[in-house]
């Protein structure tokens, strides 16, 4: 999953998004709502947190910009008017849920994995396939039983493809999904991460690299 936080708080902003990298969730952070549209124009999020106070372009035109061009991407309102009509309005502007500050963050990584799973169309939150079992709410993979101990890029790029559901993904839709804005296309990352996750996983390989393309999960 990748997130895009959208805080004009500095260090809030700094600080969830050191959060949800430690979860394993690839996140960007801006500070404004101009840069939060290019941002949003240049690169395809699953979910945007969007505080809703801004300065210059305003979050609710930040809201109503992502639900009339990036359908797919969800969008989680983040701010201090908690109200009940604060609420009601902001999800009649599109928000598909709403957390008011101060809040806990072990609920915001919960409803952002909610949101994940509502955009993904209703997929399983625990993913089984080929003798892989993937948790990402507990972060864990199995393979035939085995508990198989990965790093966050591992367990990240791991999903990707298994959501993929057979589908093959390429090198730059990894970086894109797994990393952030400041991945190097041009390095060789992804081999590397795509060969230890193979070590890790132990014969027979279920990552198959499909020549000119990408890779695919499976048999």
């Amino acid at each position: 999953m990748r997130v895009l936080i959208v805080e004009d708080e500095v260090y809030l902003g700094e600080a969830i998004q050191t959060g949800l990298r430690r979860e394993t969730i690839a996140t960007d952070l801006v500070h404004d709502g101009e840069r939060a549209v290019d941002e949003l124009s240049a690169n395809d999020y699953d979910v945007v947190v969007l505080d809703r106070d801004l300065p210059g372009l305003h979050g609710d035109d930040v809201c109503a910009w992502v639900v009339s061009n990036r359908p797919a991407c969800r969008v989680l309102m983040l701010t201090a008017a908690g109200g009940l009509s604060d609420k009601v309005s902001g999800f009649e502007l599109g928000a598909d849920d709403y957390l008011a500050k101060p809040f806990d963050f072990p609920e915001l990584v919960a409803r952002l994995r909610a949101l994940e799973r509502r955009s993904a169309q209703a997929r399983p939150p625990v993913i089984d396939s080929a003798g892989v079992r993937l948790d990402p709410f507990r972060r864990e993979v199995y393979r035939d039983g085995r508990l198989v101990r990965l790093t966050r890029k591992e367990f990240a790029v791991l999903h990707v493809l298994m959501r993929a559901d057979g589908g093959v993904i390429s090198a730059e839709t990894l970086l894109e999904k797994a990393w952030d804005a400041n991945a190097d296309p041009f390095t060789n990352t992804i081999r590397v991460t795509i060969s230890n996750l193979r070590k890790r996983l132990g014969a027979p390989s279920v990552i198959e690299t499909v020549p000119g393309s990408g890779y695919r999960f499976g048999t």
